[in-house]
């Protein structure tokens, strides 16, 4: 499904995200081996089997991505001009290997951009659960996004 542009978003709107993803090993430990982060409670199972998770967690990187990329489809795939800030980023509860994910994201606040008249600033608050239906974690996202073009520019074959 594609993004929605800026005037197709109102404040209140949520999306409940129909992709879900199950959290693999390879992903947690490739993810953290090429990002660099040497943290035991990601690599060392040896060293989690005496800590009060007793297994390793999911890099919080990686959760934090995956939450916002399983919204991009519904919200700002193709429609987007760029992200301007993660903020309120939080991982309530850990996630583990085999753990699956949804996603769901509100629309907490829209602005018109006072530089670019085509264009628009979204947040959108995104919050990501386990298959228990606990909160893994949550952000509010804000983004440039463009609004519909007009006609006259879709006729001439330019872009938005």
């Amino acid at each position: 499904m594609p993004g929605l542009w800026f005037d197709e978003l109102s404040v209140g709107q949520t999306f409940d995200h129909a992709i879900r993803r199950t959290v693999s090993e390879t992903d947690n430990v490739l993810f953290t081996a090429m990002t660099h982060n040497p943290a035991q409670l990601h690599l060392d199972e040896e060293y989690m089997k005496g800590t009060e998770f007793g297994r390793r967690i999911v890099n919080s990187a990686f959760t934090l991505g995956l939450m916002v990329g399983i919204s991009v489809g519904d919200t700002t795939l193709g429609t987007a001009v760029a992200n301007l800030g993660w903020d309120e980023v939080r991982f309530p509860t850990p996630l583990f290997h085999g753990d699956t994910i949804r996603v769901s994201t509100e629309v907490v606040e829209l602005r018109e951009s006072r530089s670019r008249p085509g264009q628009g600033v979204v947040t959108f608050l995104h919050r990501a659960y386990n298959q228990h239906d606990q909160l893994v974690a949550s952000c509010k996202r804000s983004g440039l996004q463009r609004k519909h073009p007009n006609p006259d520019e879709l006729d001439r074959g330019q872009s938005a």
